[in-house]
């Protein structure tokens, strides 16, 4: 399948090998059936609450691979449809999460003029734990209805293979949930069975260090955000959310800046206040990332592993893209399972490690990239055409 407009350049280290014909074949924008969705009600009686969902399903109705969506500030579960109706049209289950008290209702109630306090006193500490609770949750009811004869998701759930996402308030969710620290409480708020999270527009900590709240993070993290995503609600600008990924530990955690993306790229349509049009590469870009990333870590499929690493053997701390702005695709980076040796663990590794900057013009005419050390590093290319 052909990407019109966009191509990623991987900085890679000596010793890059040739790419698999498995892998070559990878496409993680390629679709089958159509999928289907559903909607249905988690009651939760313990907390006397109602946590509304809606189910994206893969046309096979064996037991597929979960992945639940947490919507941001004022968002509910119709949200962001692209991304469950291609997660599931690959074969995932994809549960869209709708929490009460910081979802649409909180705008939608109130007067016109009102409606900012009323979302800005949403994004509380209250509805932050009642959100991470609302997952375990819907985890808890998903394995309920799997195994009740008749309903809807019955045999269809495999509960051993789930992952987490969500954008903006989402992503702050997500990120509790799957390995966040939080000072002397710890991580917590960490559910055990998730194996795997994609954060979109992640968020640092207000209070504290950065590197004490994500050091400790063991499951494979993707983070995805804009050289423009700020939100109009909180003070989430983009330095905090990109002080989120170097203060993960090495293993498997990645991610992806869109070039000129605003908050509302990650969702489905542009939001009043926006500053430019949005880039159809941006949603591409999104969707074959993260399908990537959920095949790789939810059905450890080595192929699509490979071909988030670049297809090849890359330096130990990080893969790097730069490429033309224009085009969609700011920088994409990735850490790996090895740690960074001898005097350079913590630090930027030197020399054949160091990410490559460049230029690509998407038309083959013109590459140009800069390294102190060139002959450490060799530079591969992925056009439309080998993706």
């Amino acid at each position: 399948m052909k990407w019109p407009g966009i191509a990623i350049a991987l900085t890679v280290g000596a010793g890059w090998s040739a790419t698999t014909a498995r892998t070559a074949a990878y496409d993680p924008l390629a679709l089958g059936t159509p999928a289907t969705h559903s909607d249905h009600v988690v009651r939760d009686g313990a907390r006397k609450r109602e946590i509304p969902l809606r189910a994206y399903l893969p046309a096979s109705a064996s037991p597929a691979p979960i992945v639940l969506f947490s919507h941001g500030l004022g968002g509910n579960r119709a949200g962001s449809a692209y991304l469950g109706e291609h997660w599931a049209a690959r074969g995932y289950v994809a549960v869209f999460l709708q929490h009460p008290g910081s979802d649409d209702s909180v705008w939608k109630e109130a007067p016109r003029d009102q409606r900012r306090g009323a979302m800005t006193q949403a994004a509380s500490g209250r509805n932050f734990v009642l959100r991470v609770q609302d997952v375990g949750a819907v985890l808890d009811q998903l394995e309920s209805w799997s195994q009740a004869a008749g309903h809807p998701l019955a045999g269809r759930l495999d509960a051993a293979r789930v992952g987490m996402s969500g954008h903006s308030f989402g992503a702050v969710t997500t990120q509790a949930v799957s390995g966040q620290s939080f000072g002397k409480v710890g991580a917590r708020f960490t559910d055990r069975r998730i194996r795997a999270a994609i954060a979109l527009s992640p968020s640092s900590p207000r209070r504290g260090d950065a590197a004490a709240a994500f050091g400790s993070v063991a499951r494979p993290w993707m983070l995805m955000t804009g050289t423009r995503d700020t939100a109009p609600i909180g003070d989430a600008d983009v330095a905090s959310r990109l002080r989120v990924f170097p203060s993960l530990p090495p293993g498997d955690k990645y991610e992806l800046v869109l070039a000129d993306a605003e908050h509302s790229a990650f969702g489905d349509r542009a939001l009043p206040g926006d500053g430019a049009p949005r880039n159809p590469n941006h949603h591409r870009a999104i969707l074959a990332l993260s399908t990537a990333f959920w095949d790789a870590y939810l059905r450890r499929d080595e192929a699509a592993r490979a071909w988030l690493r670049g297809r090849g053997r890359v330096p130990s701390w990080r893969l790097a893209t730069a490429i033309s702005s224009s085009r969609g695709v700011a920088a994409w980076g990735a850490r790996r399972p090895a740690r960074p040796t001898g005097r350079s663990r913590g630090r930027s590794p030197r020399s054949g490690s160091r990410p490559t900057t460049g230029r690509y013009d998407f038309l083959g005419q013109a590459f140009a990239r800069s390294t102190k050390r060139p002959s450490r590093v060799s530079t591969r290319i992925f056009s439309p055409d080998s993706m």
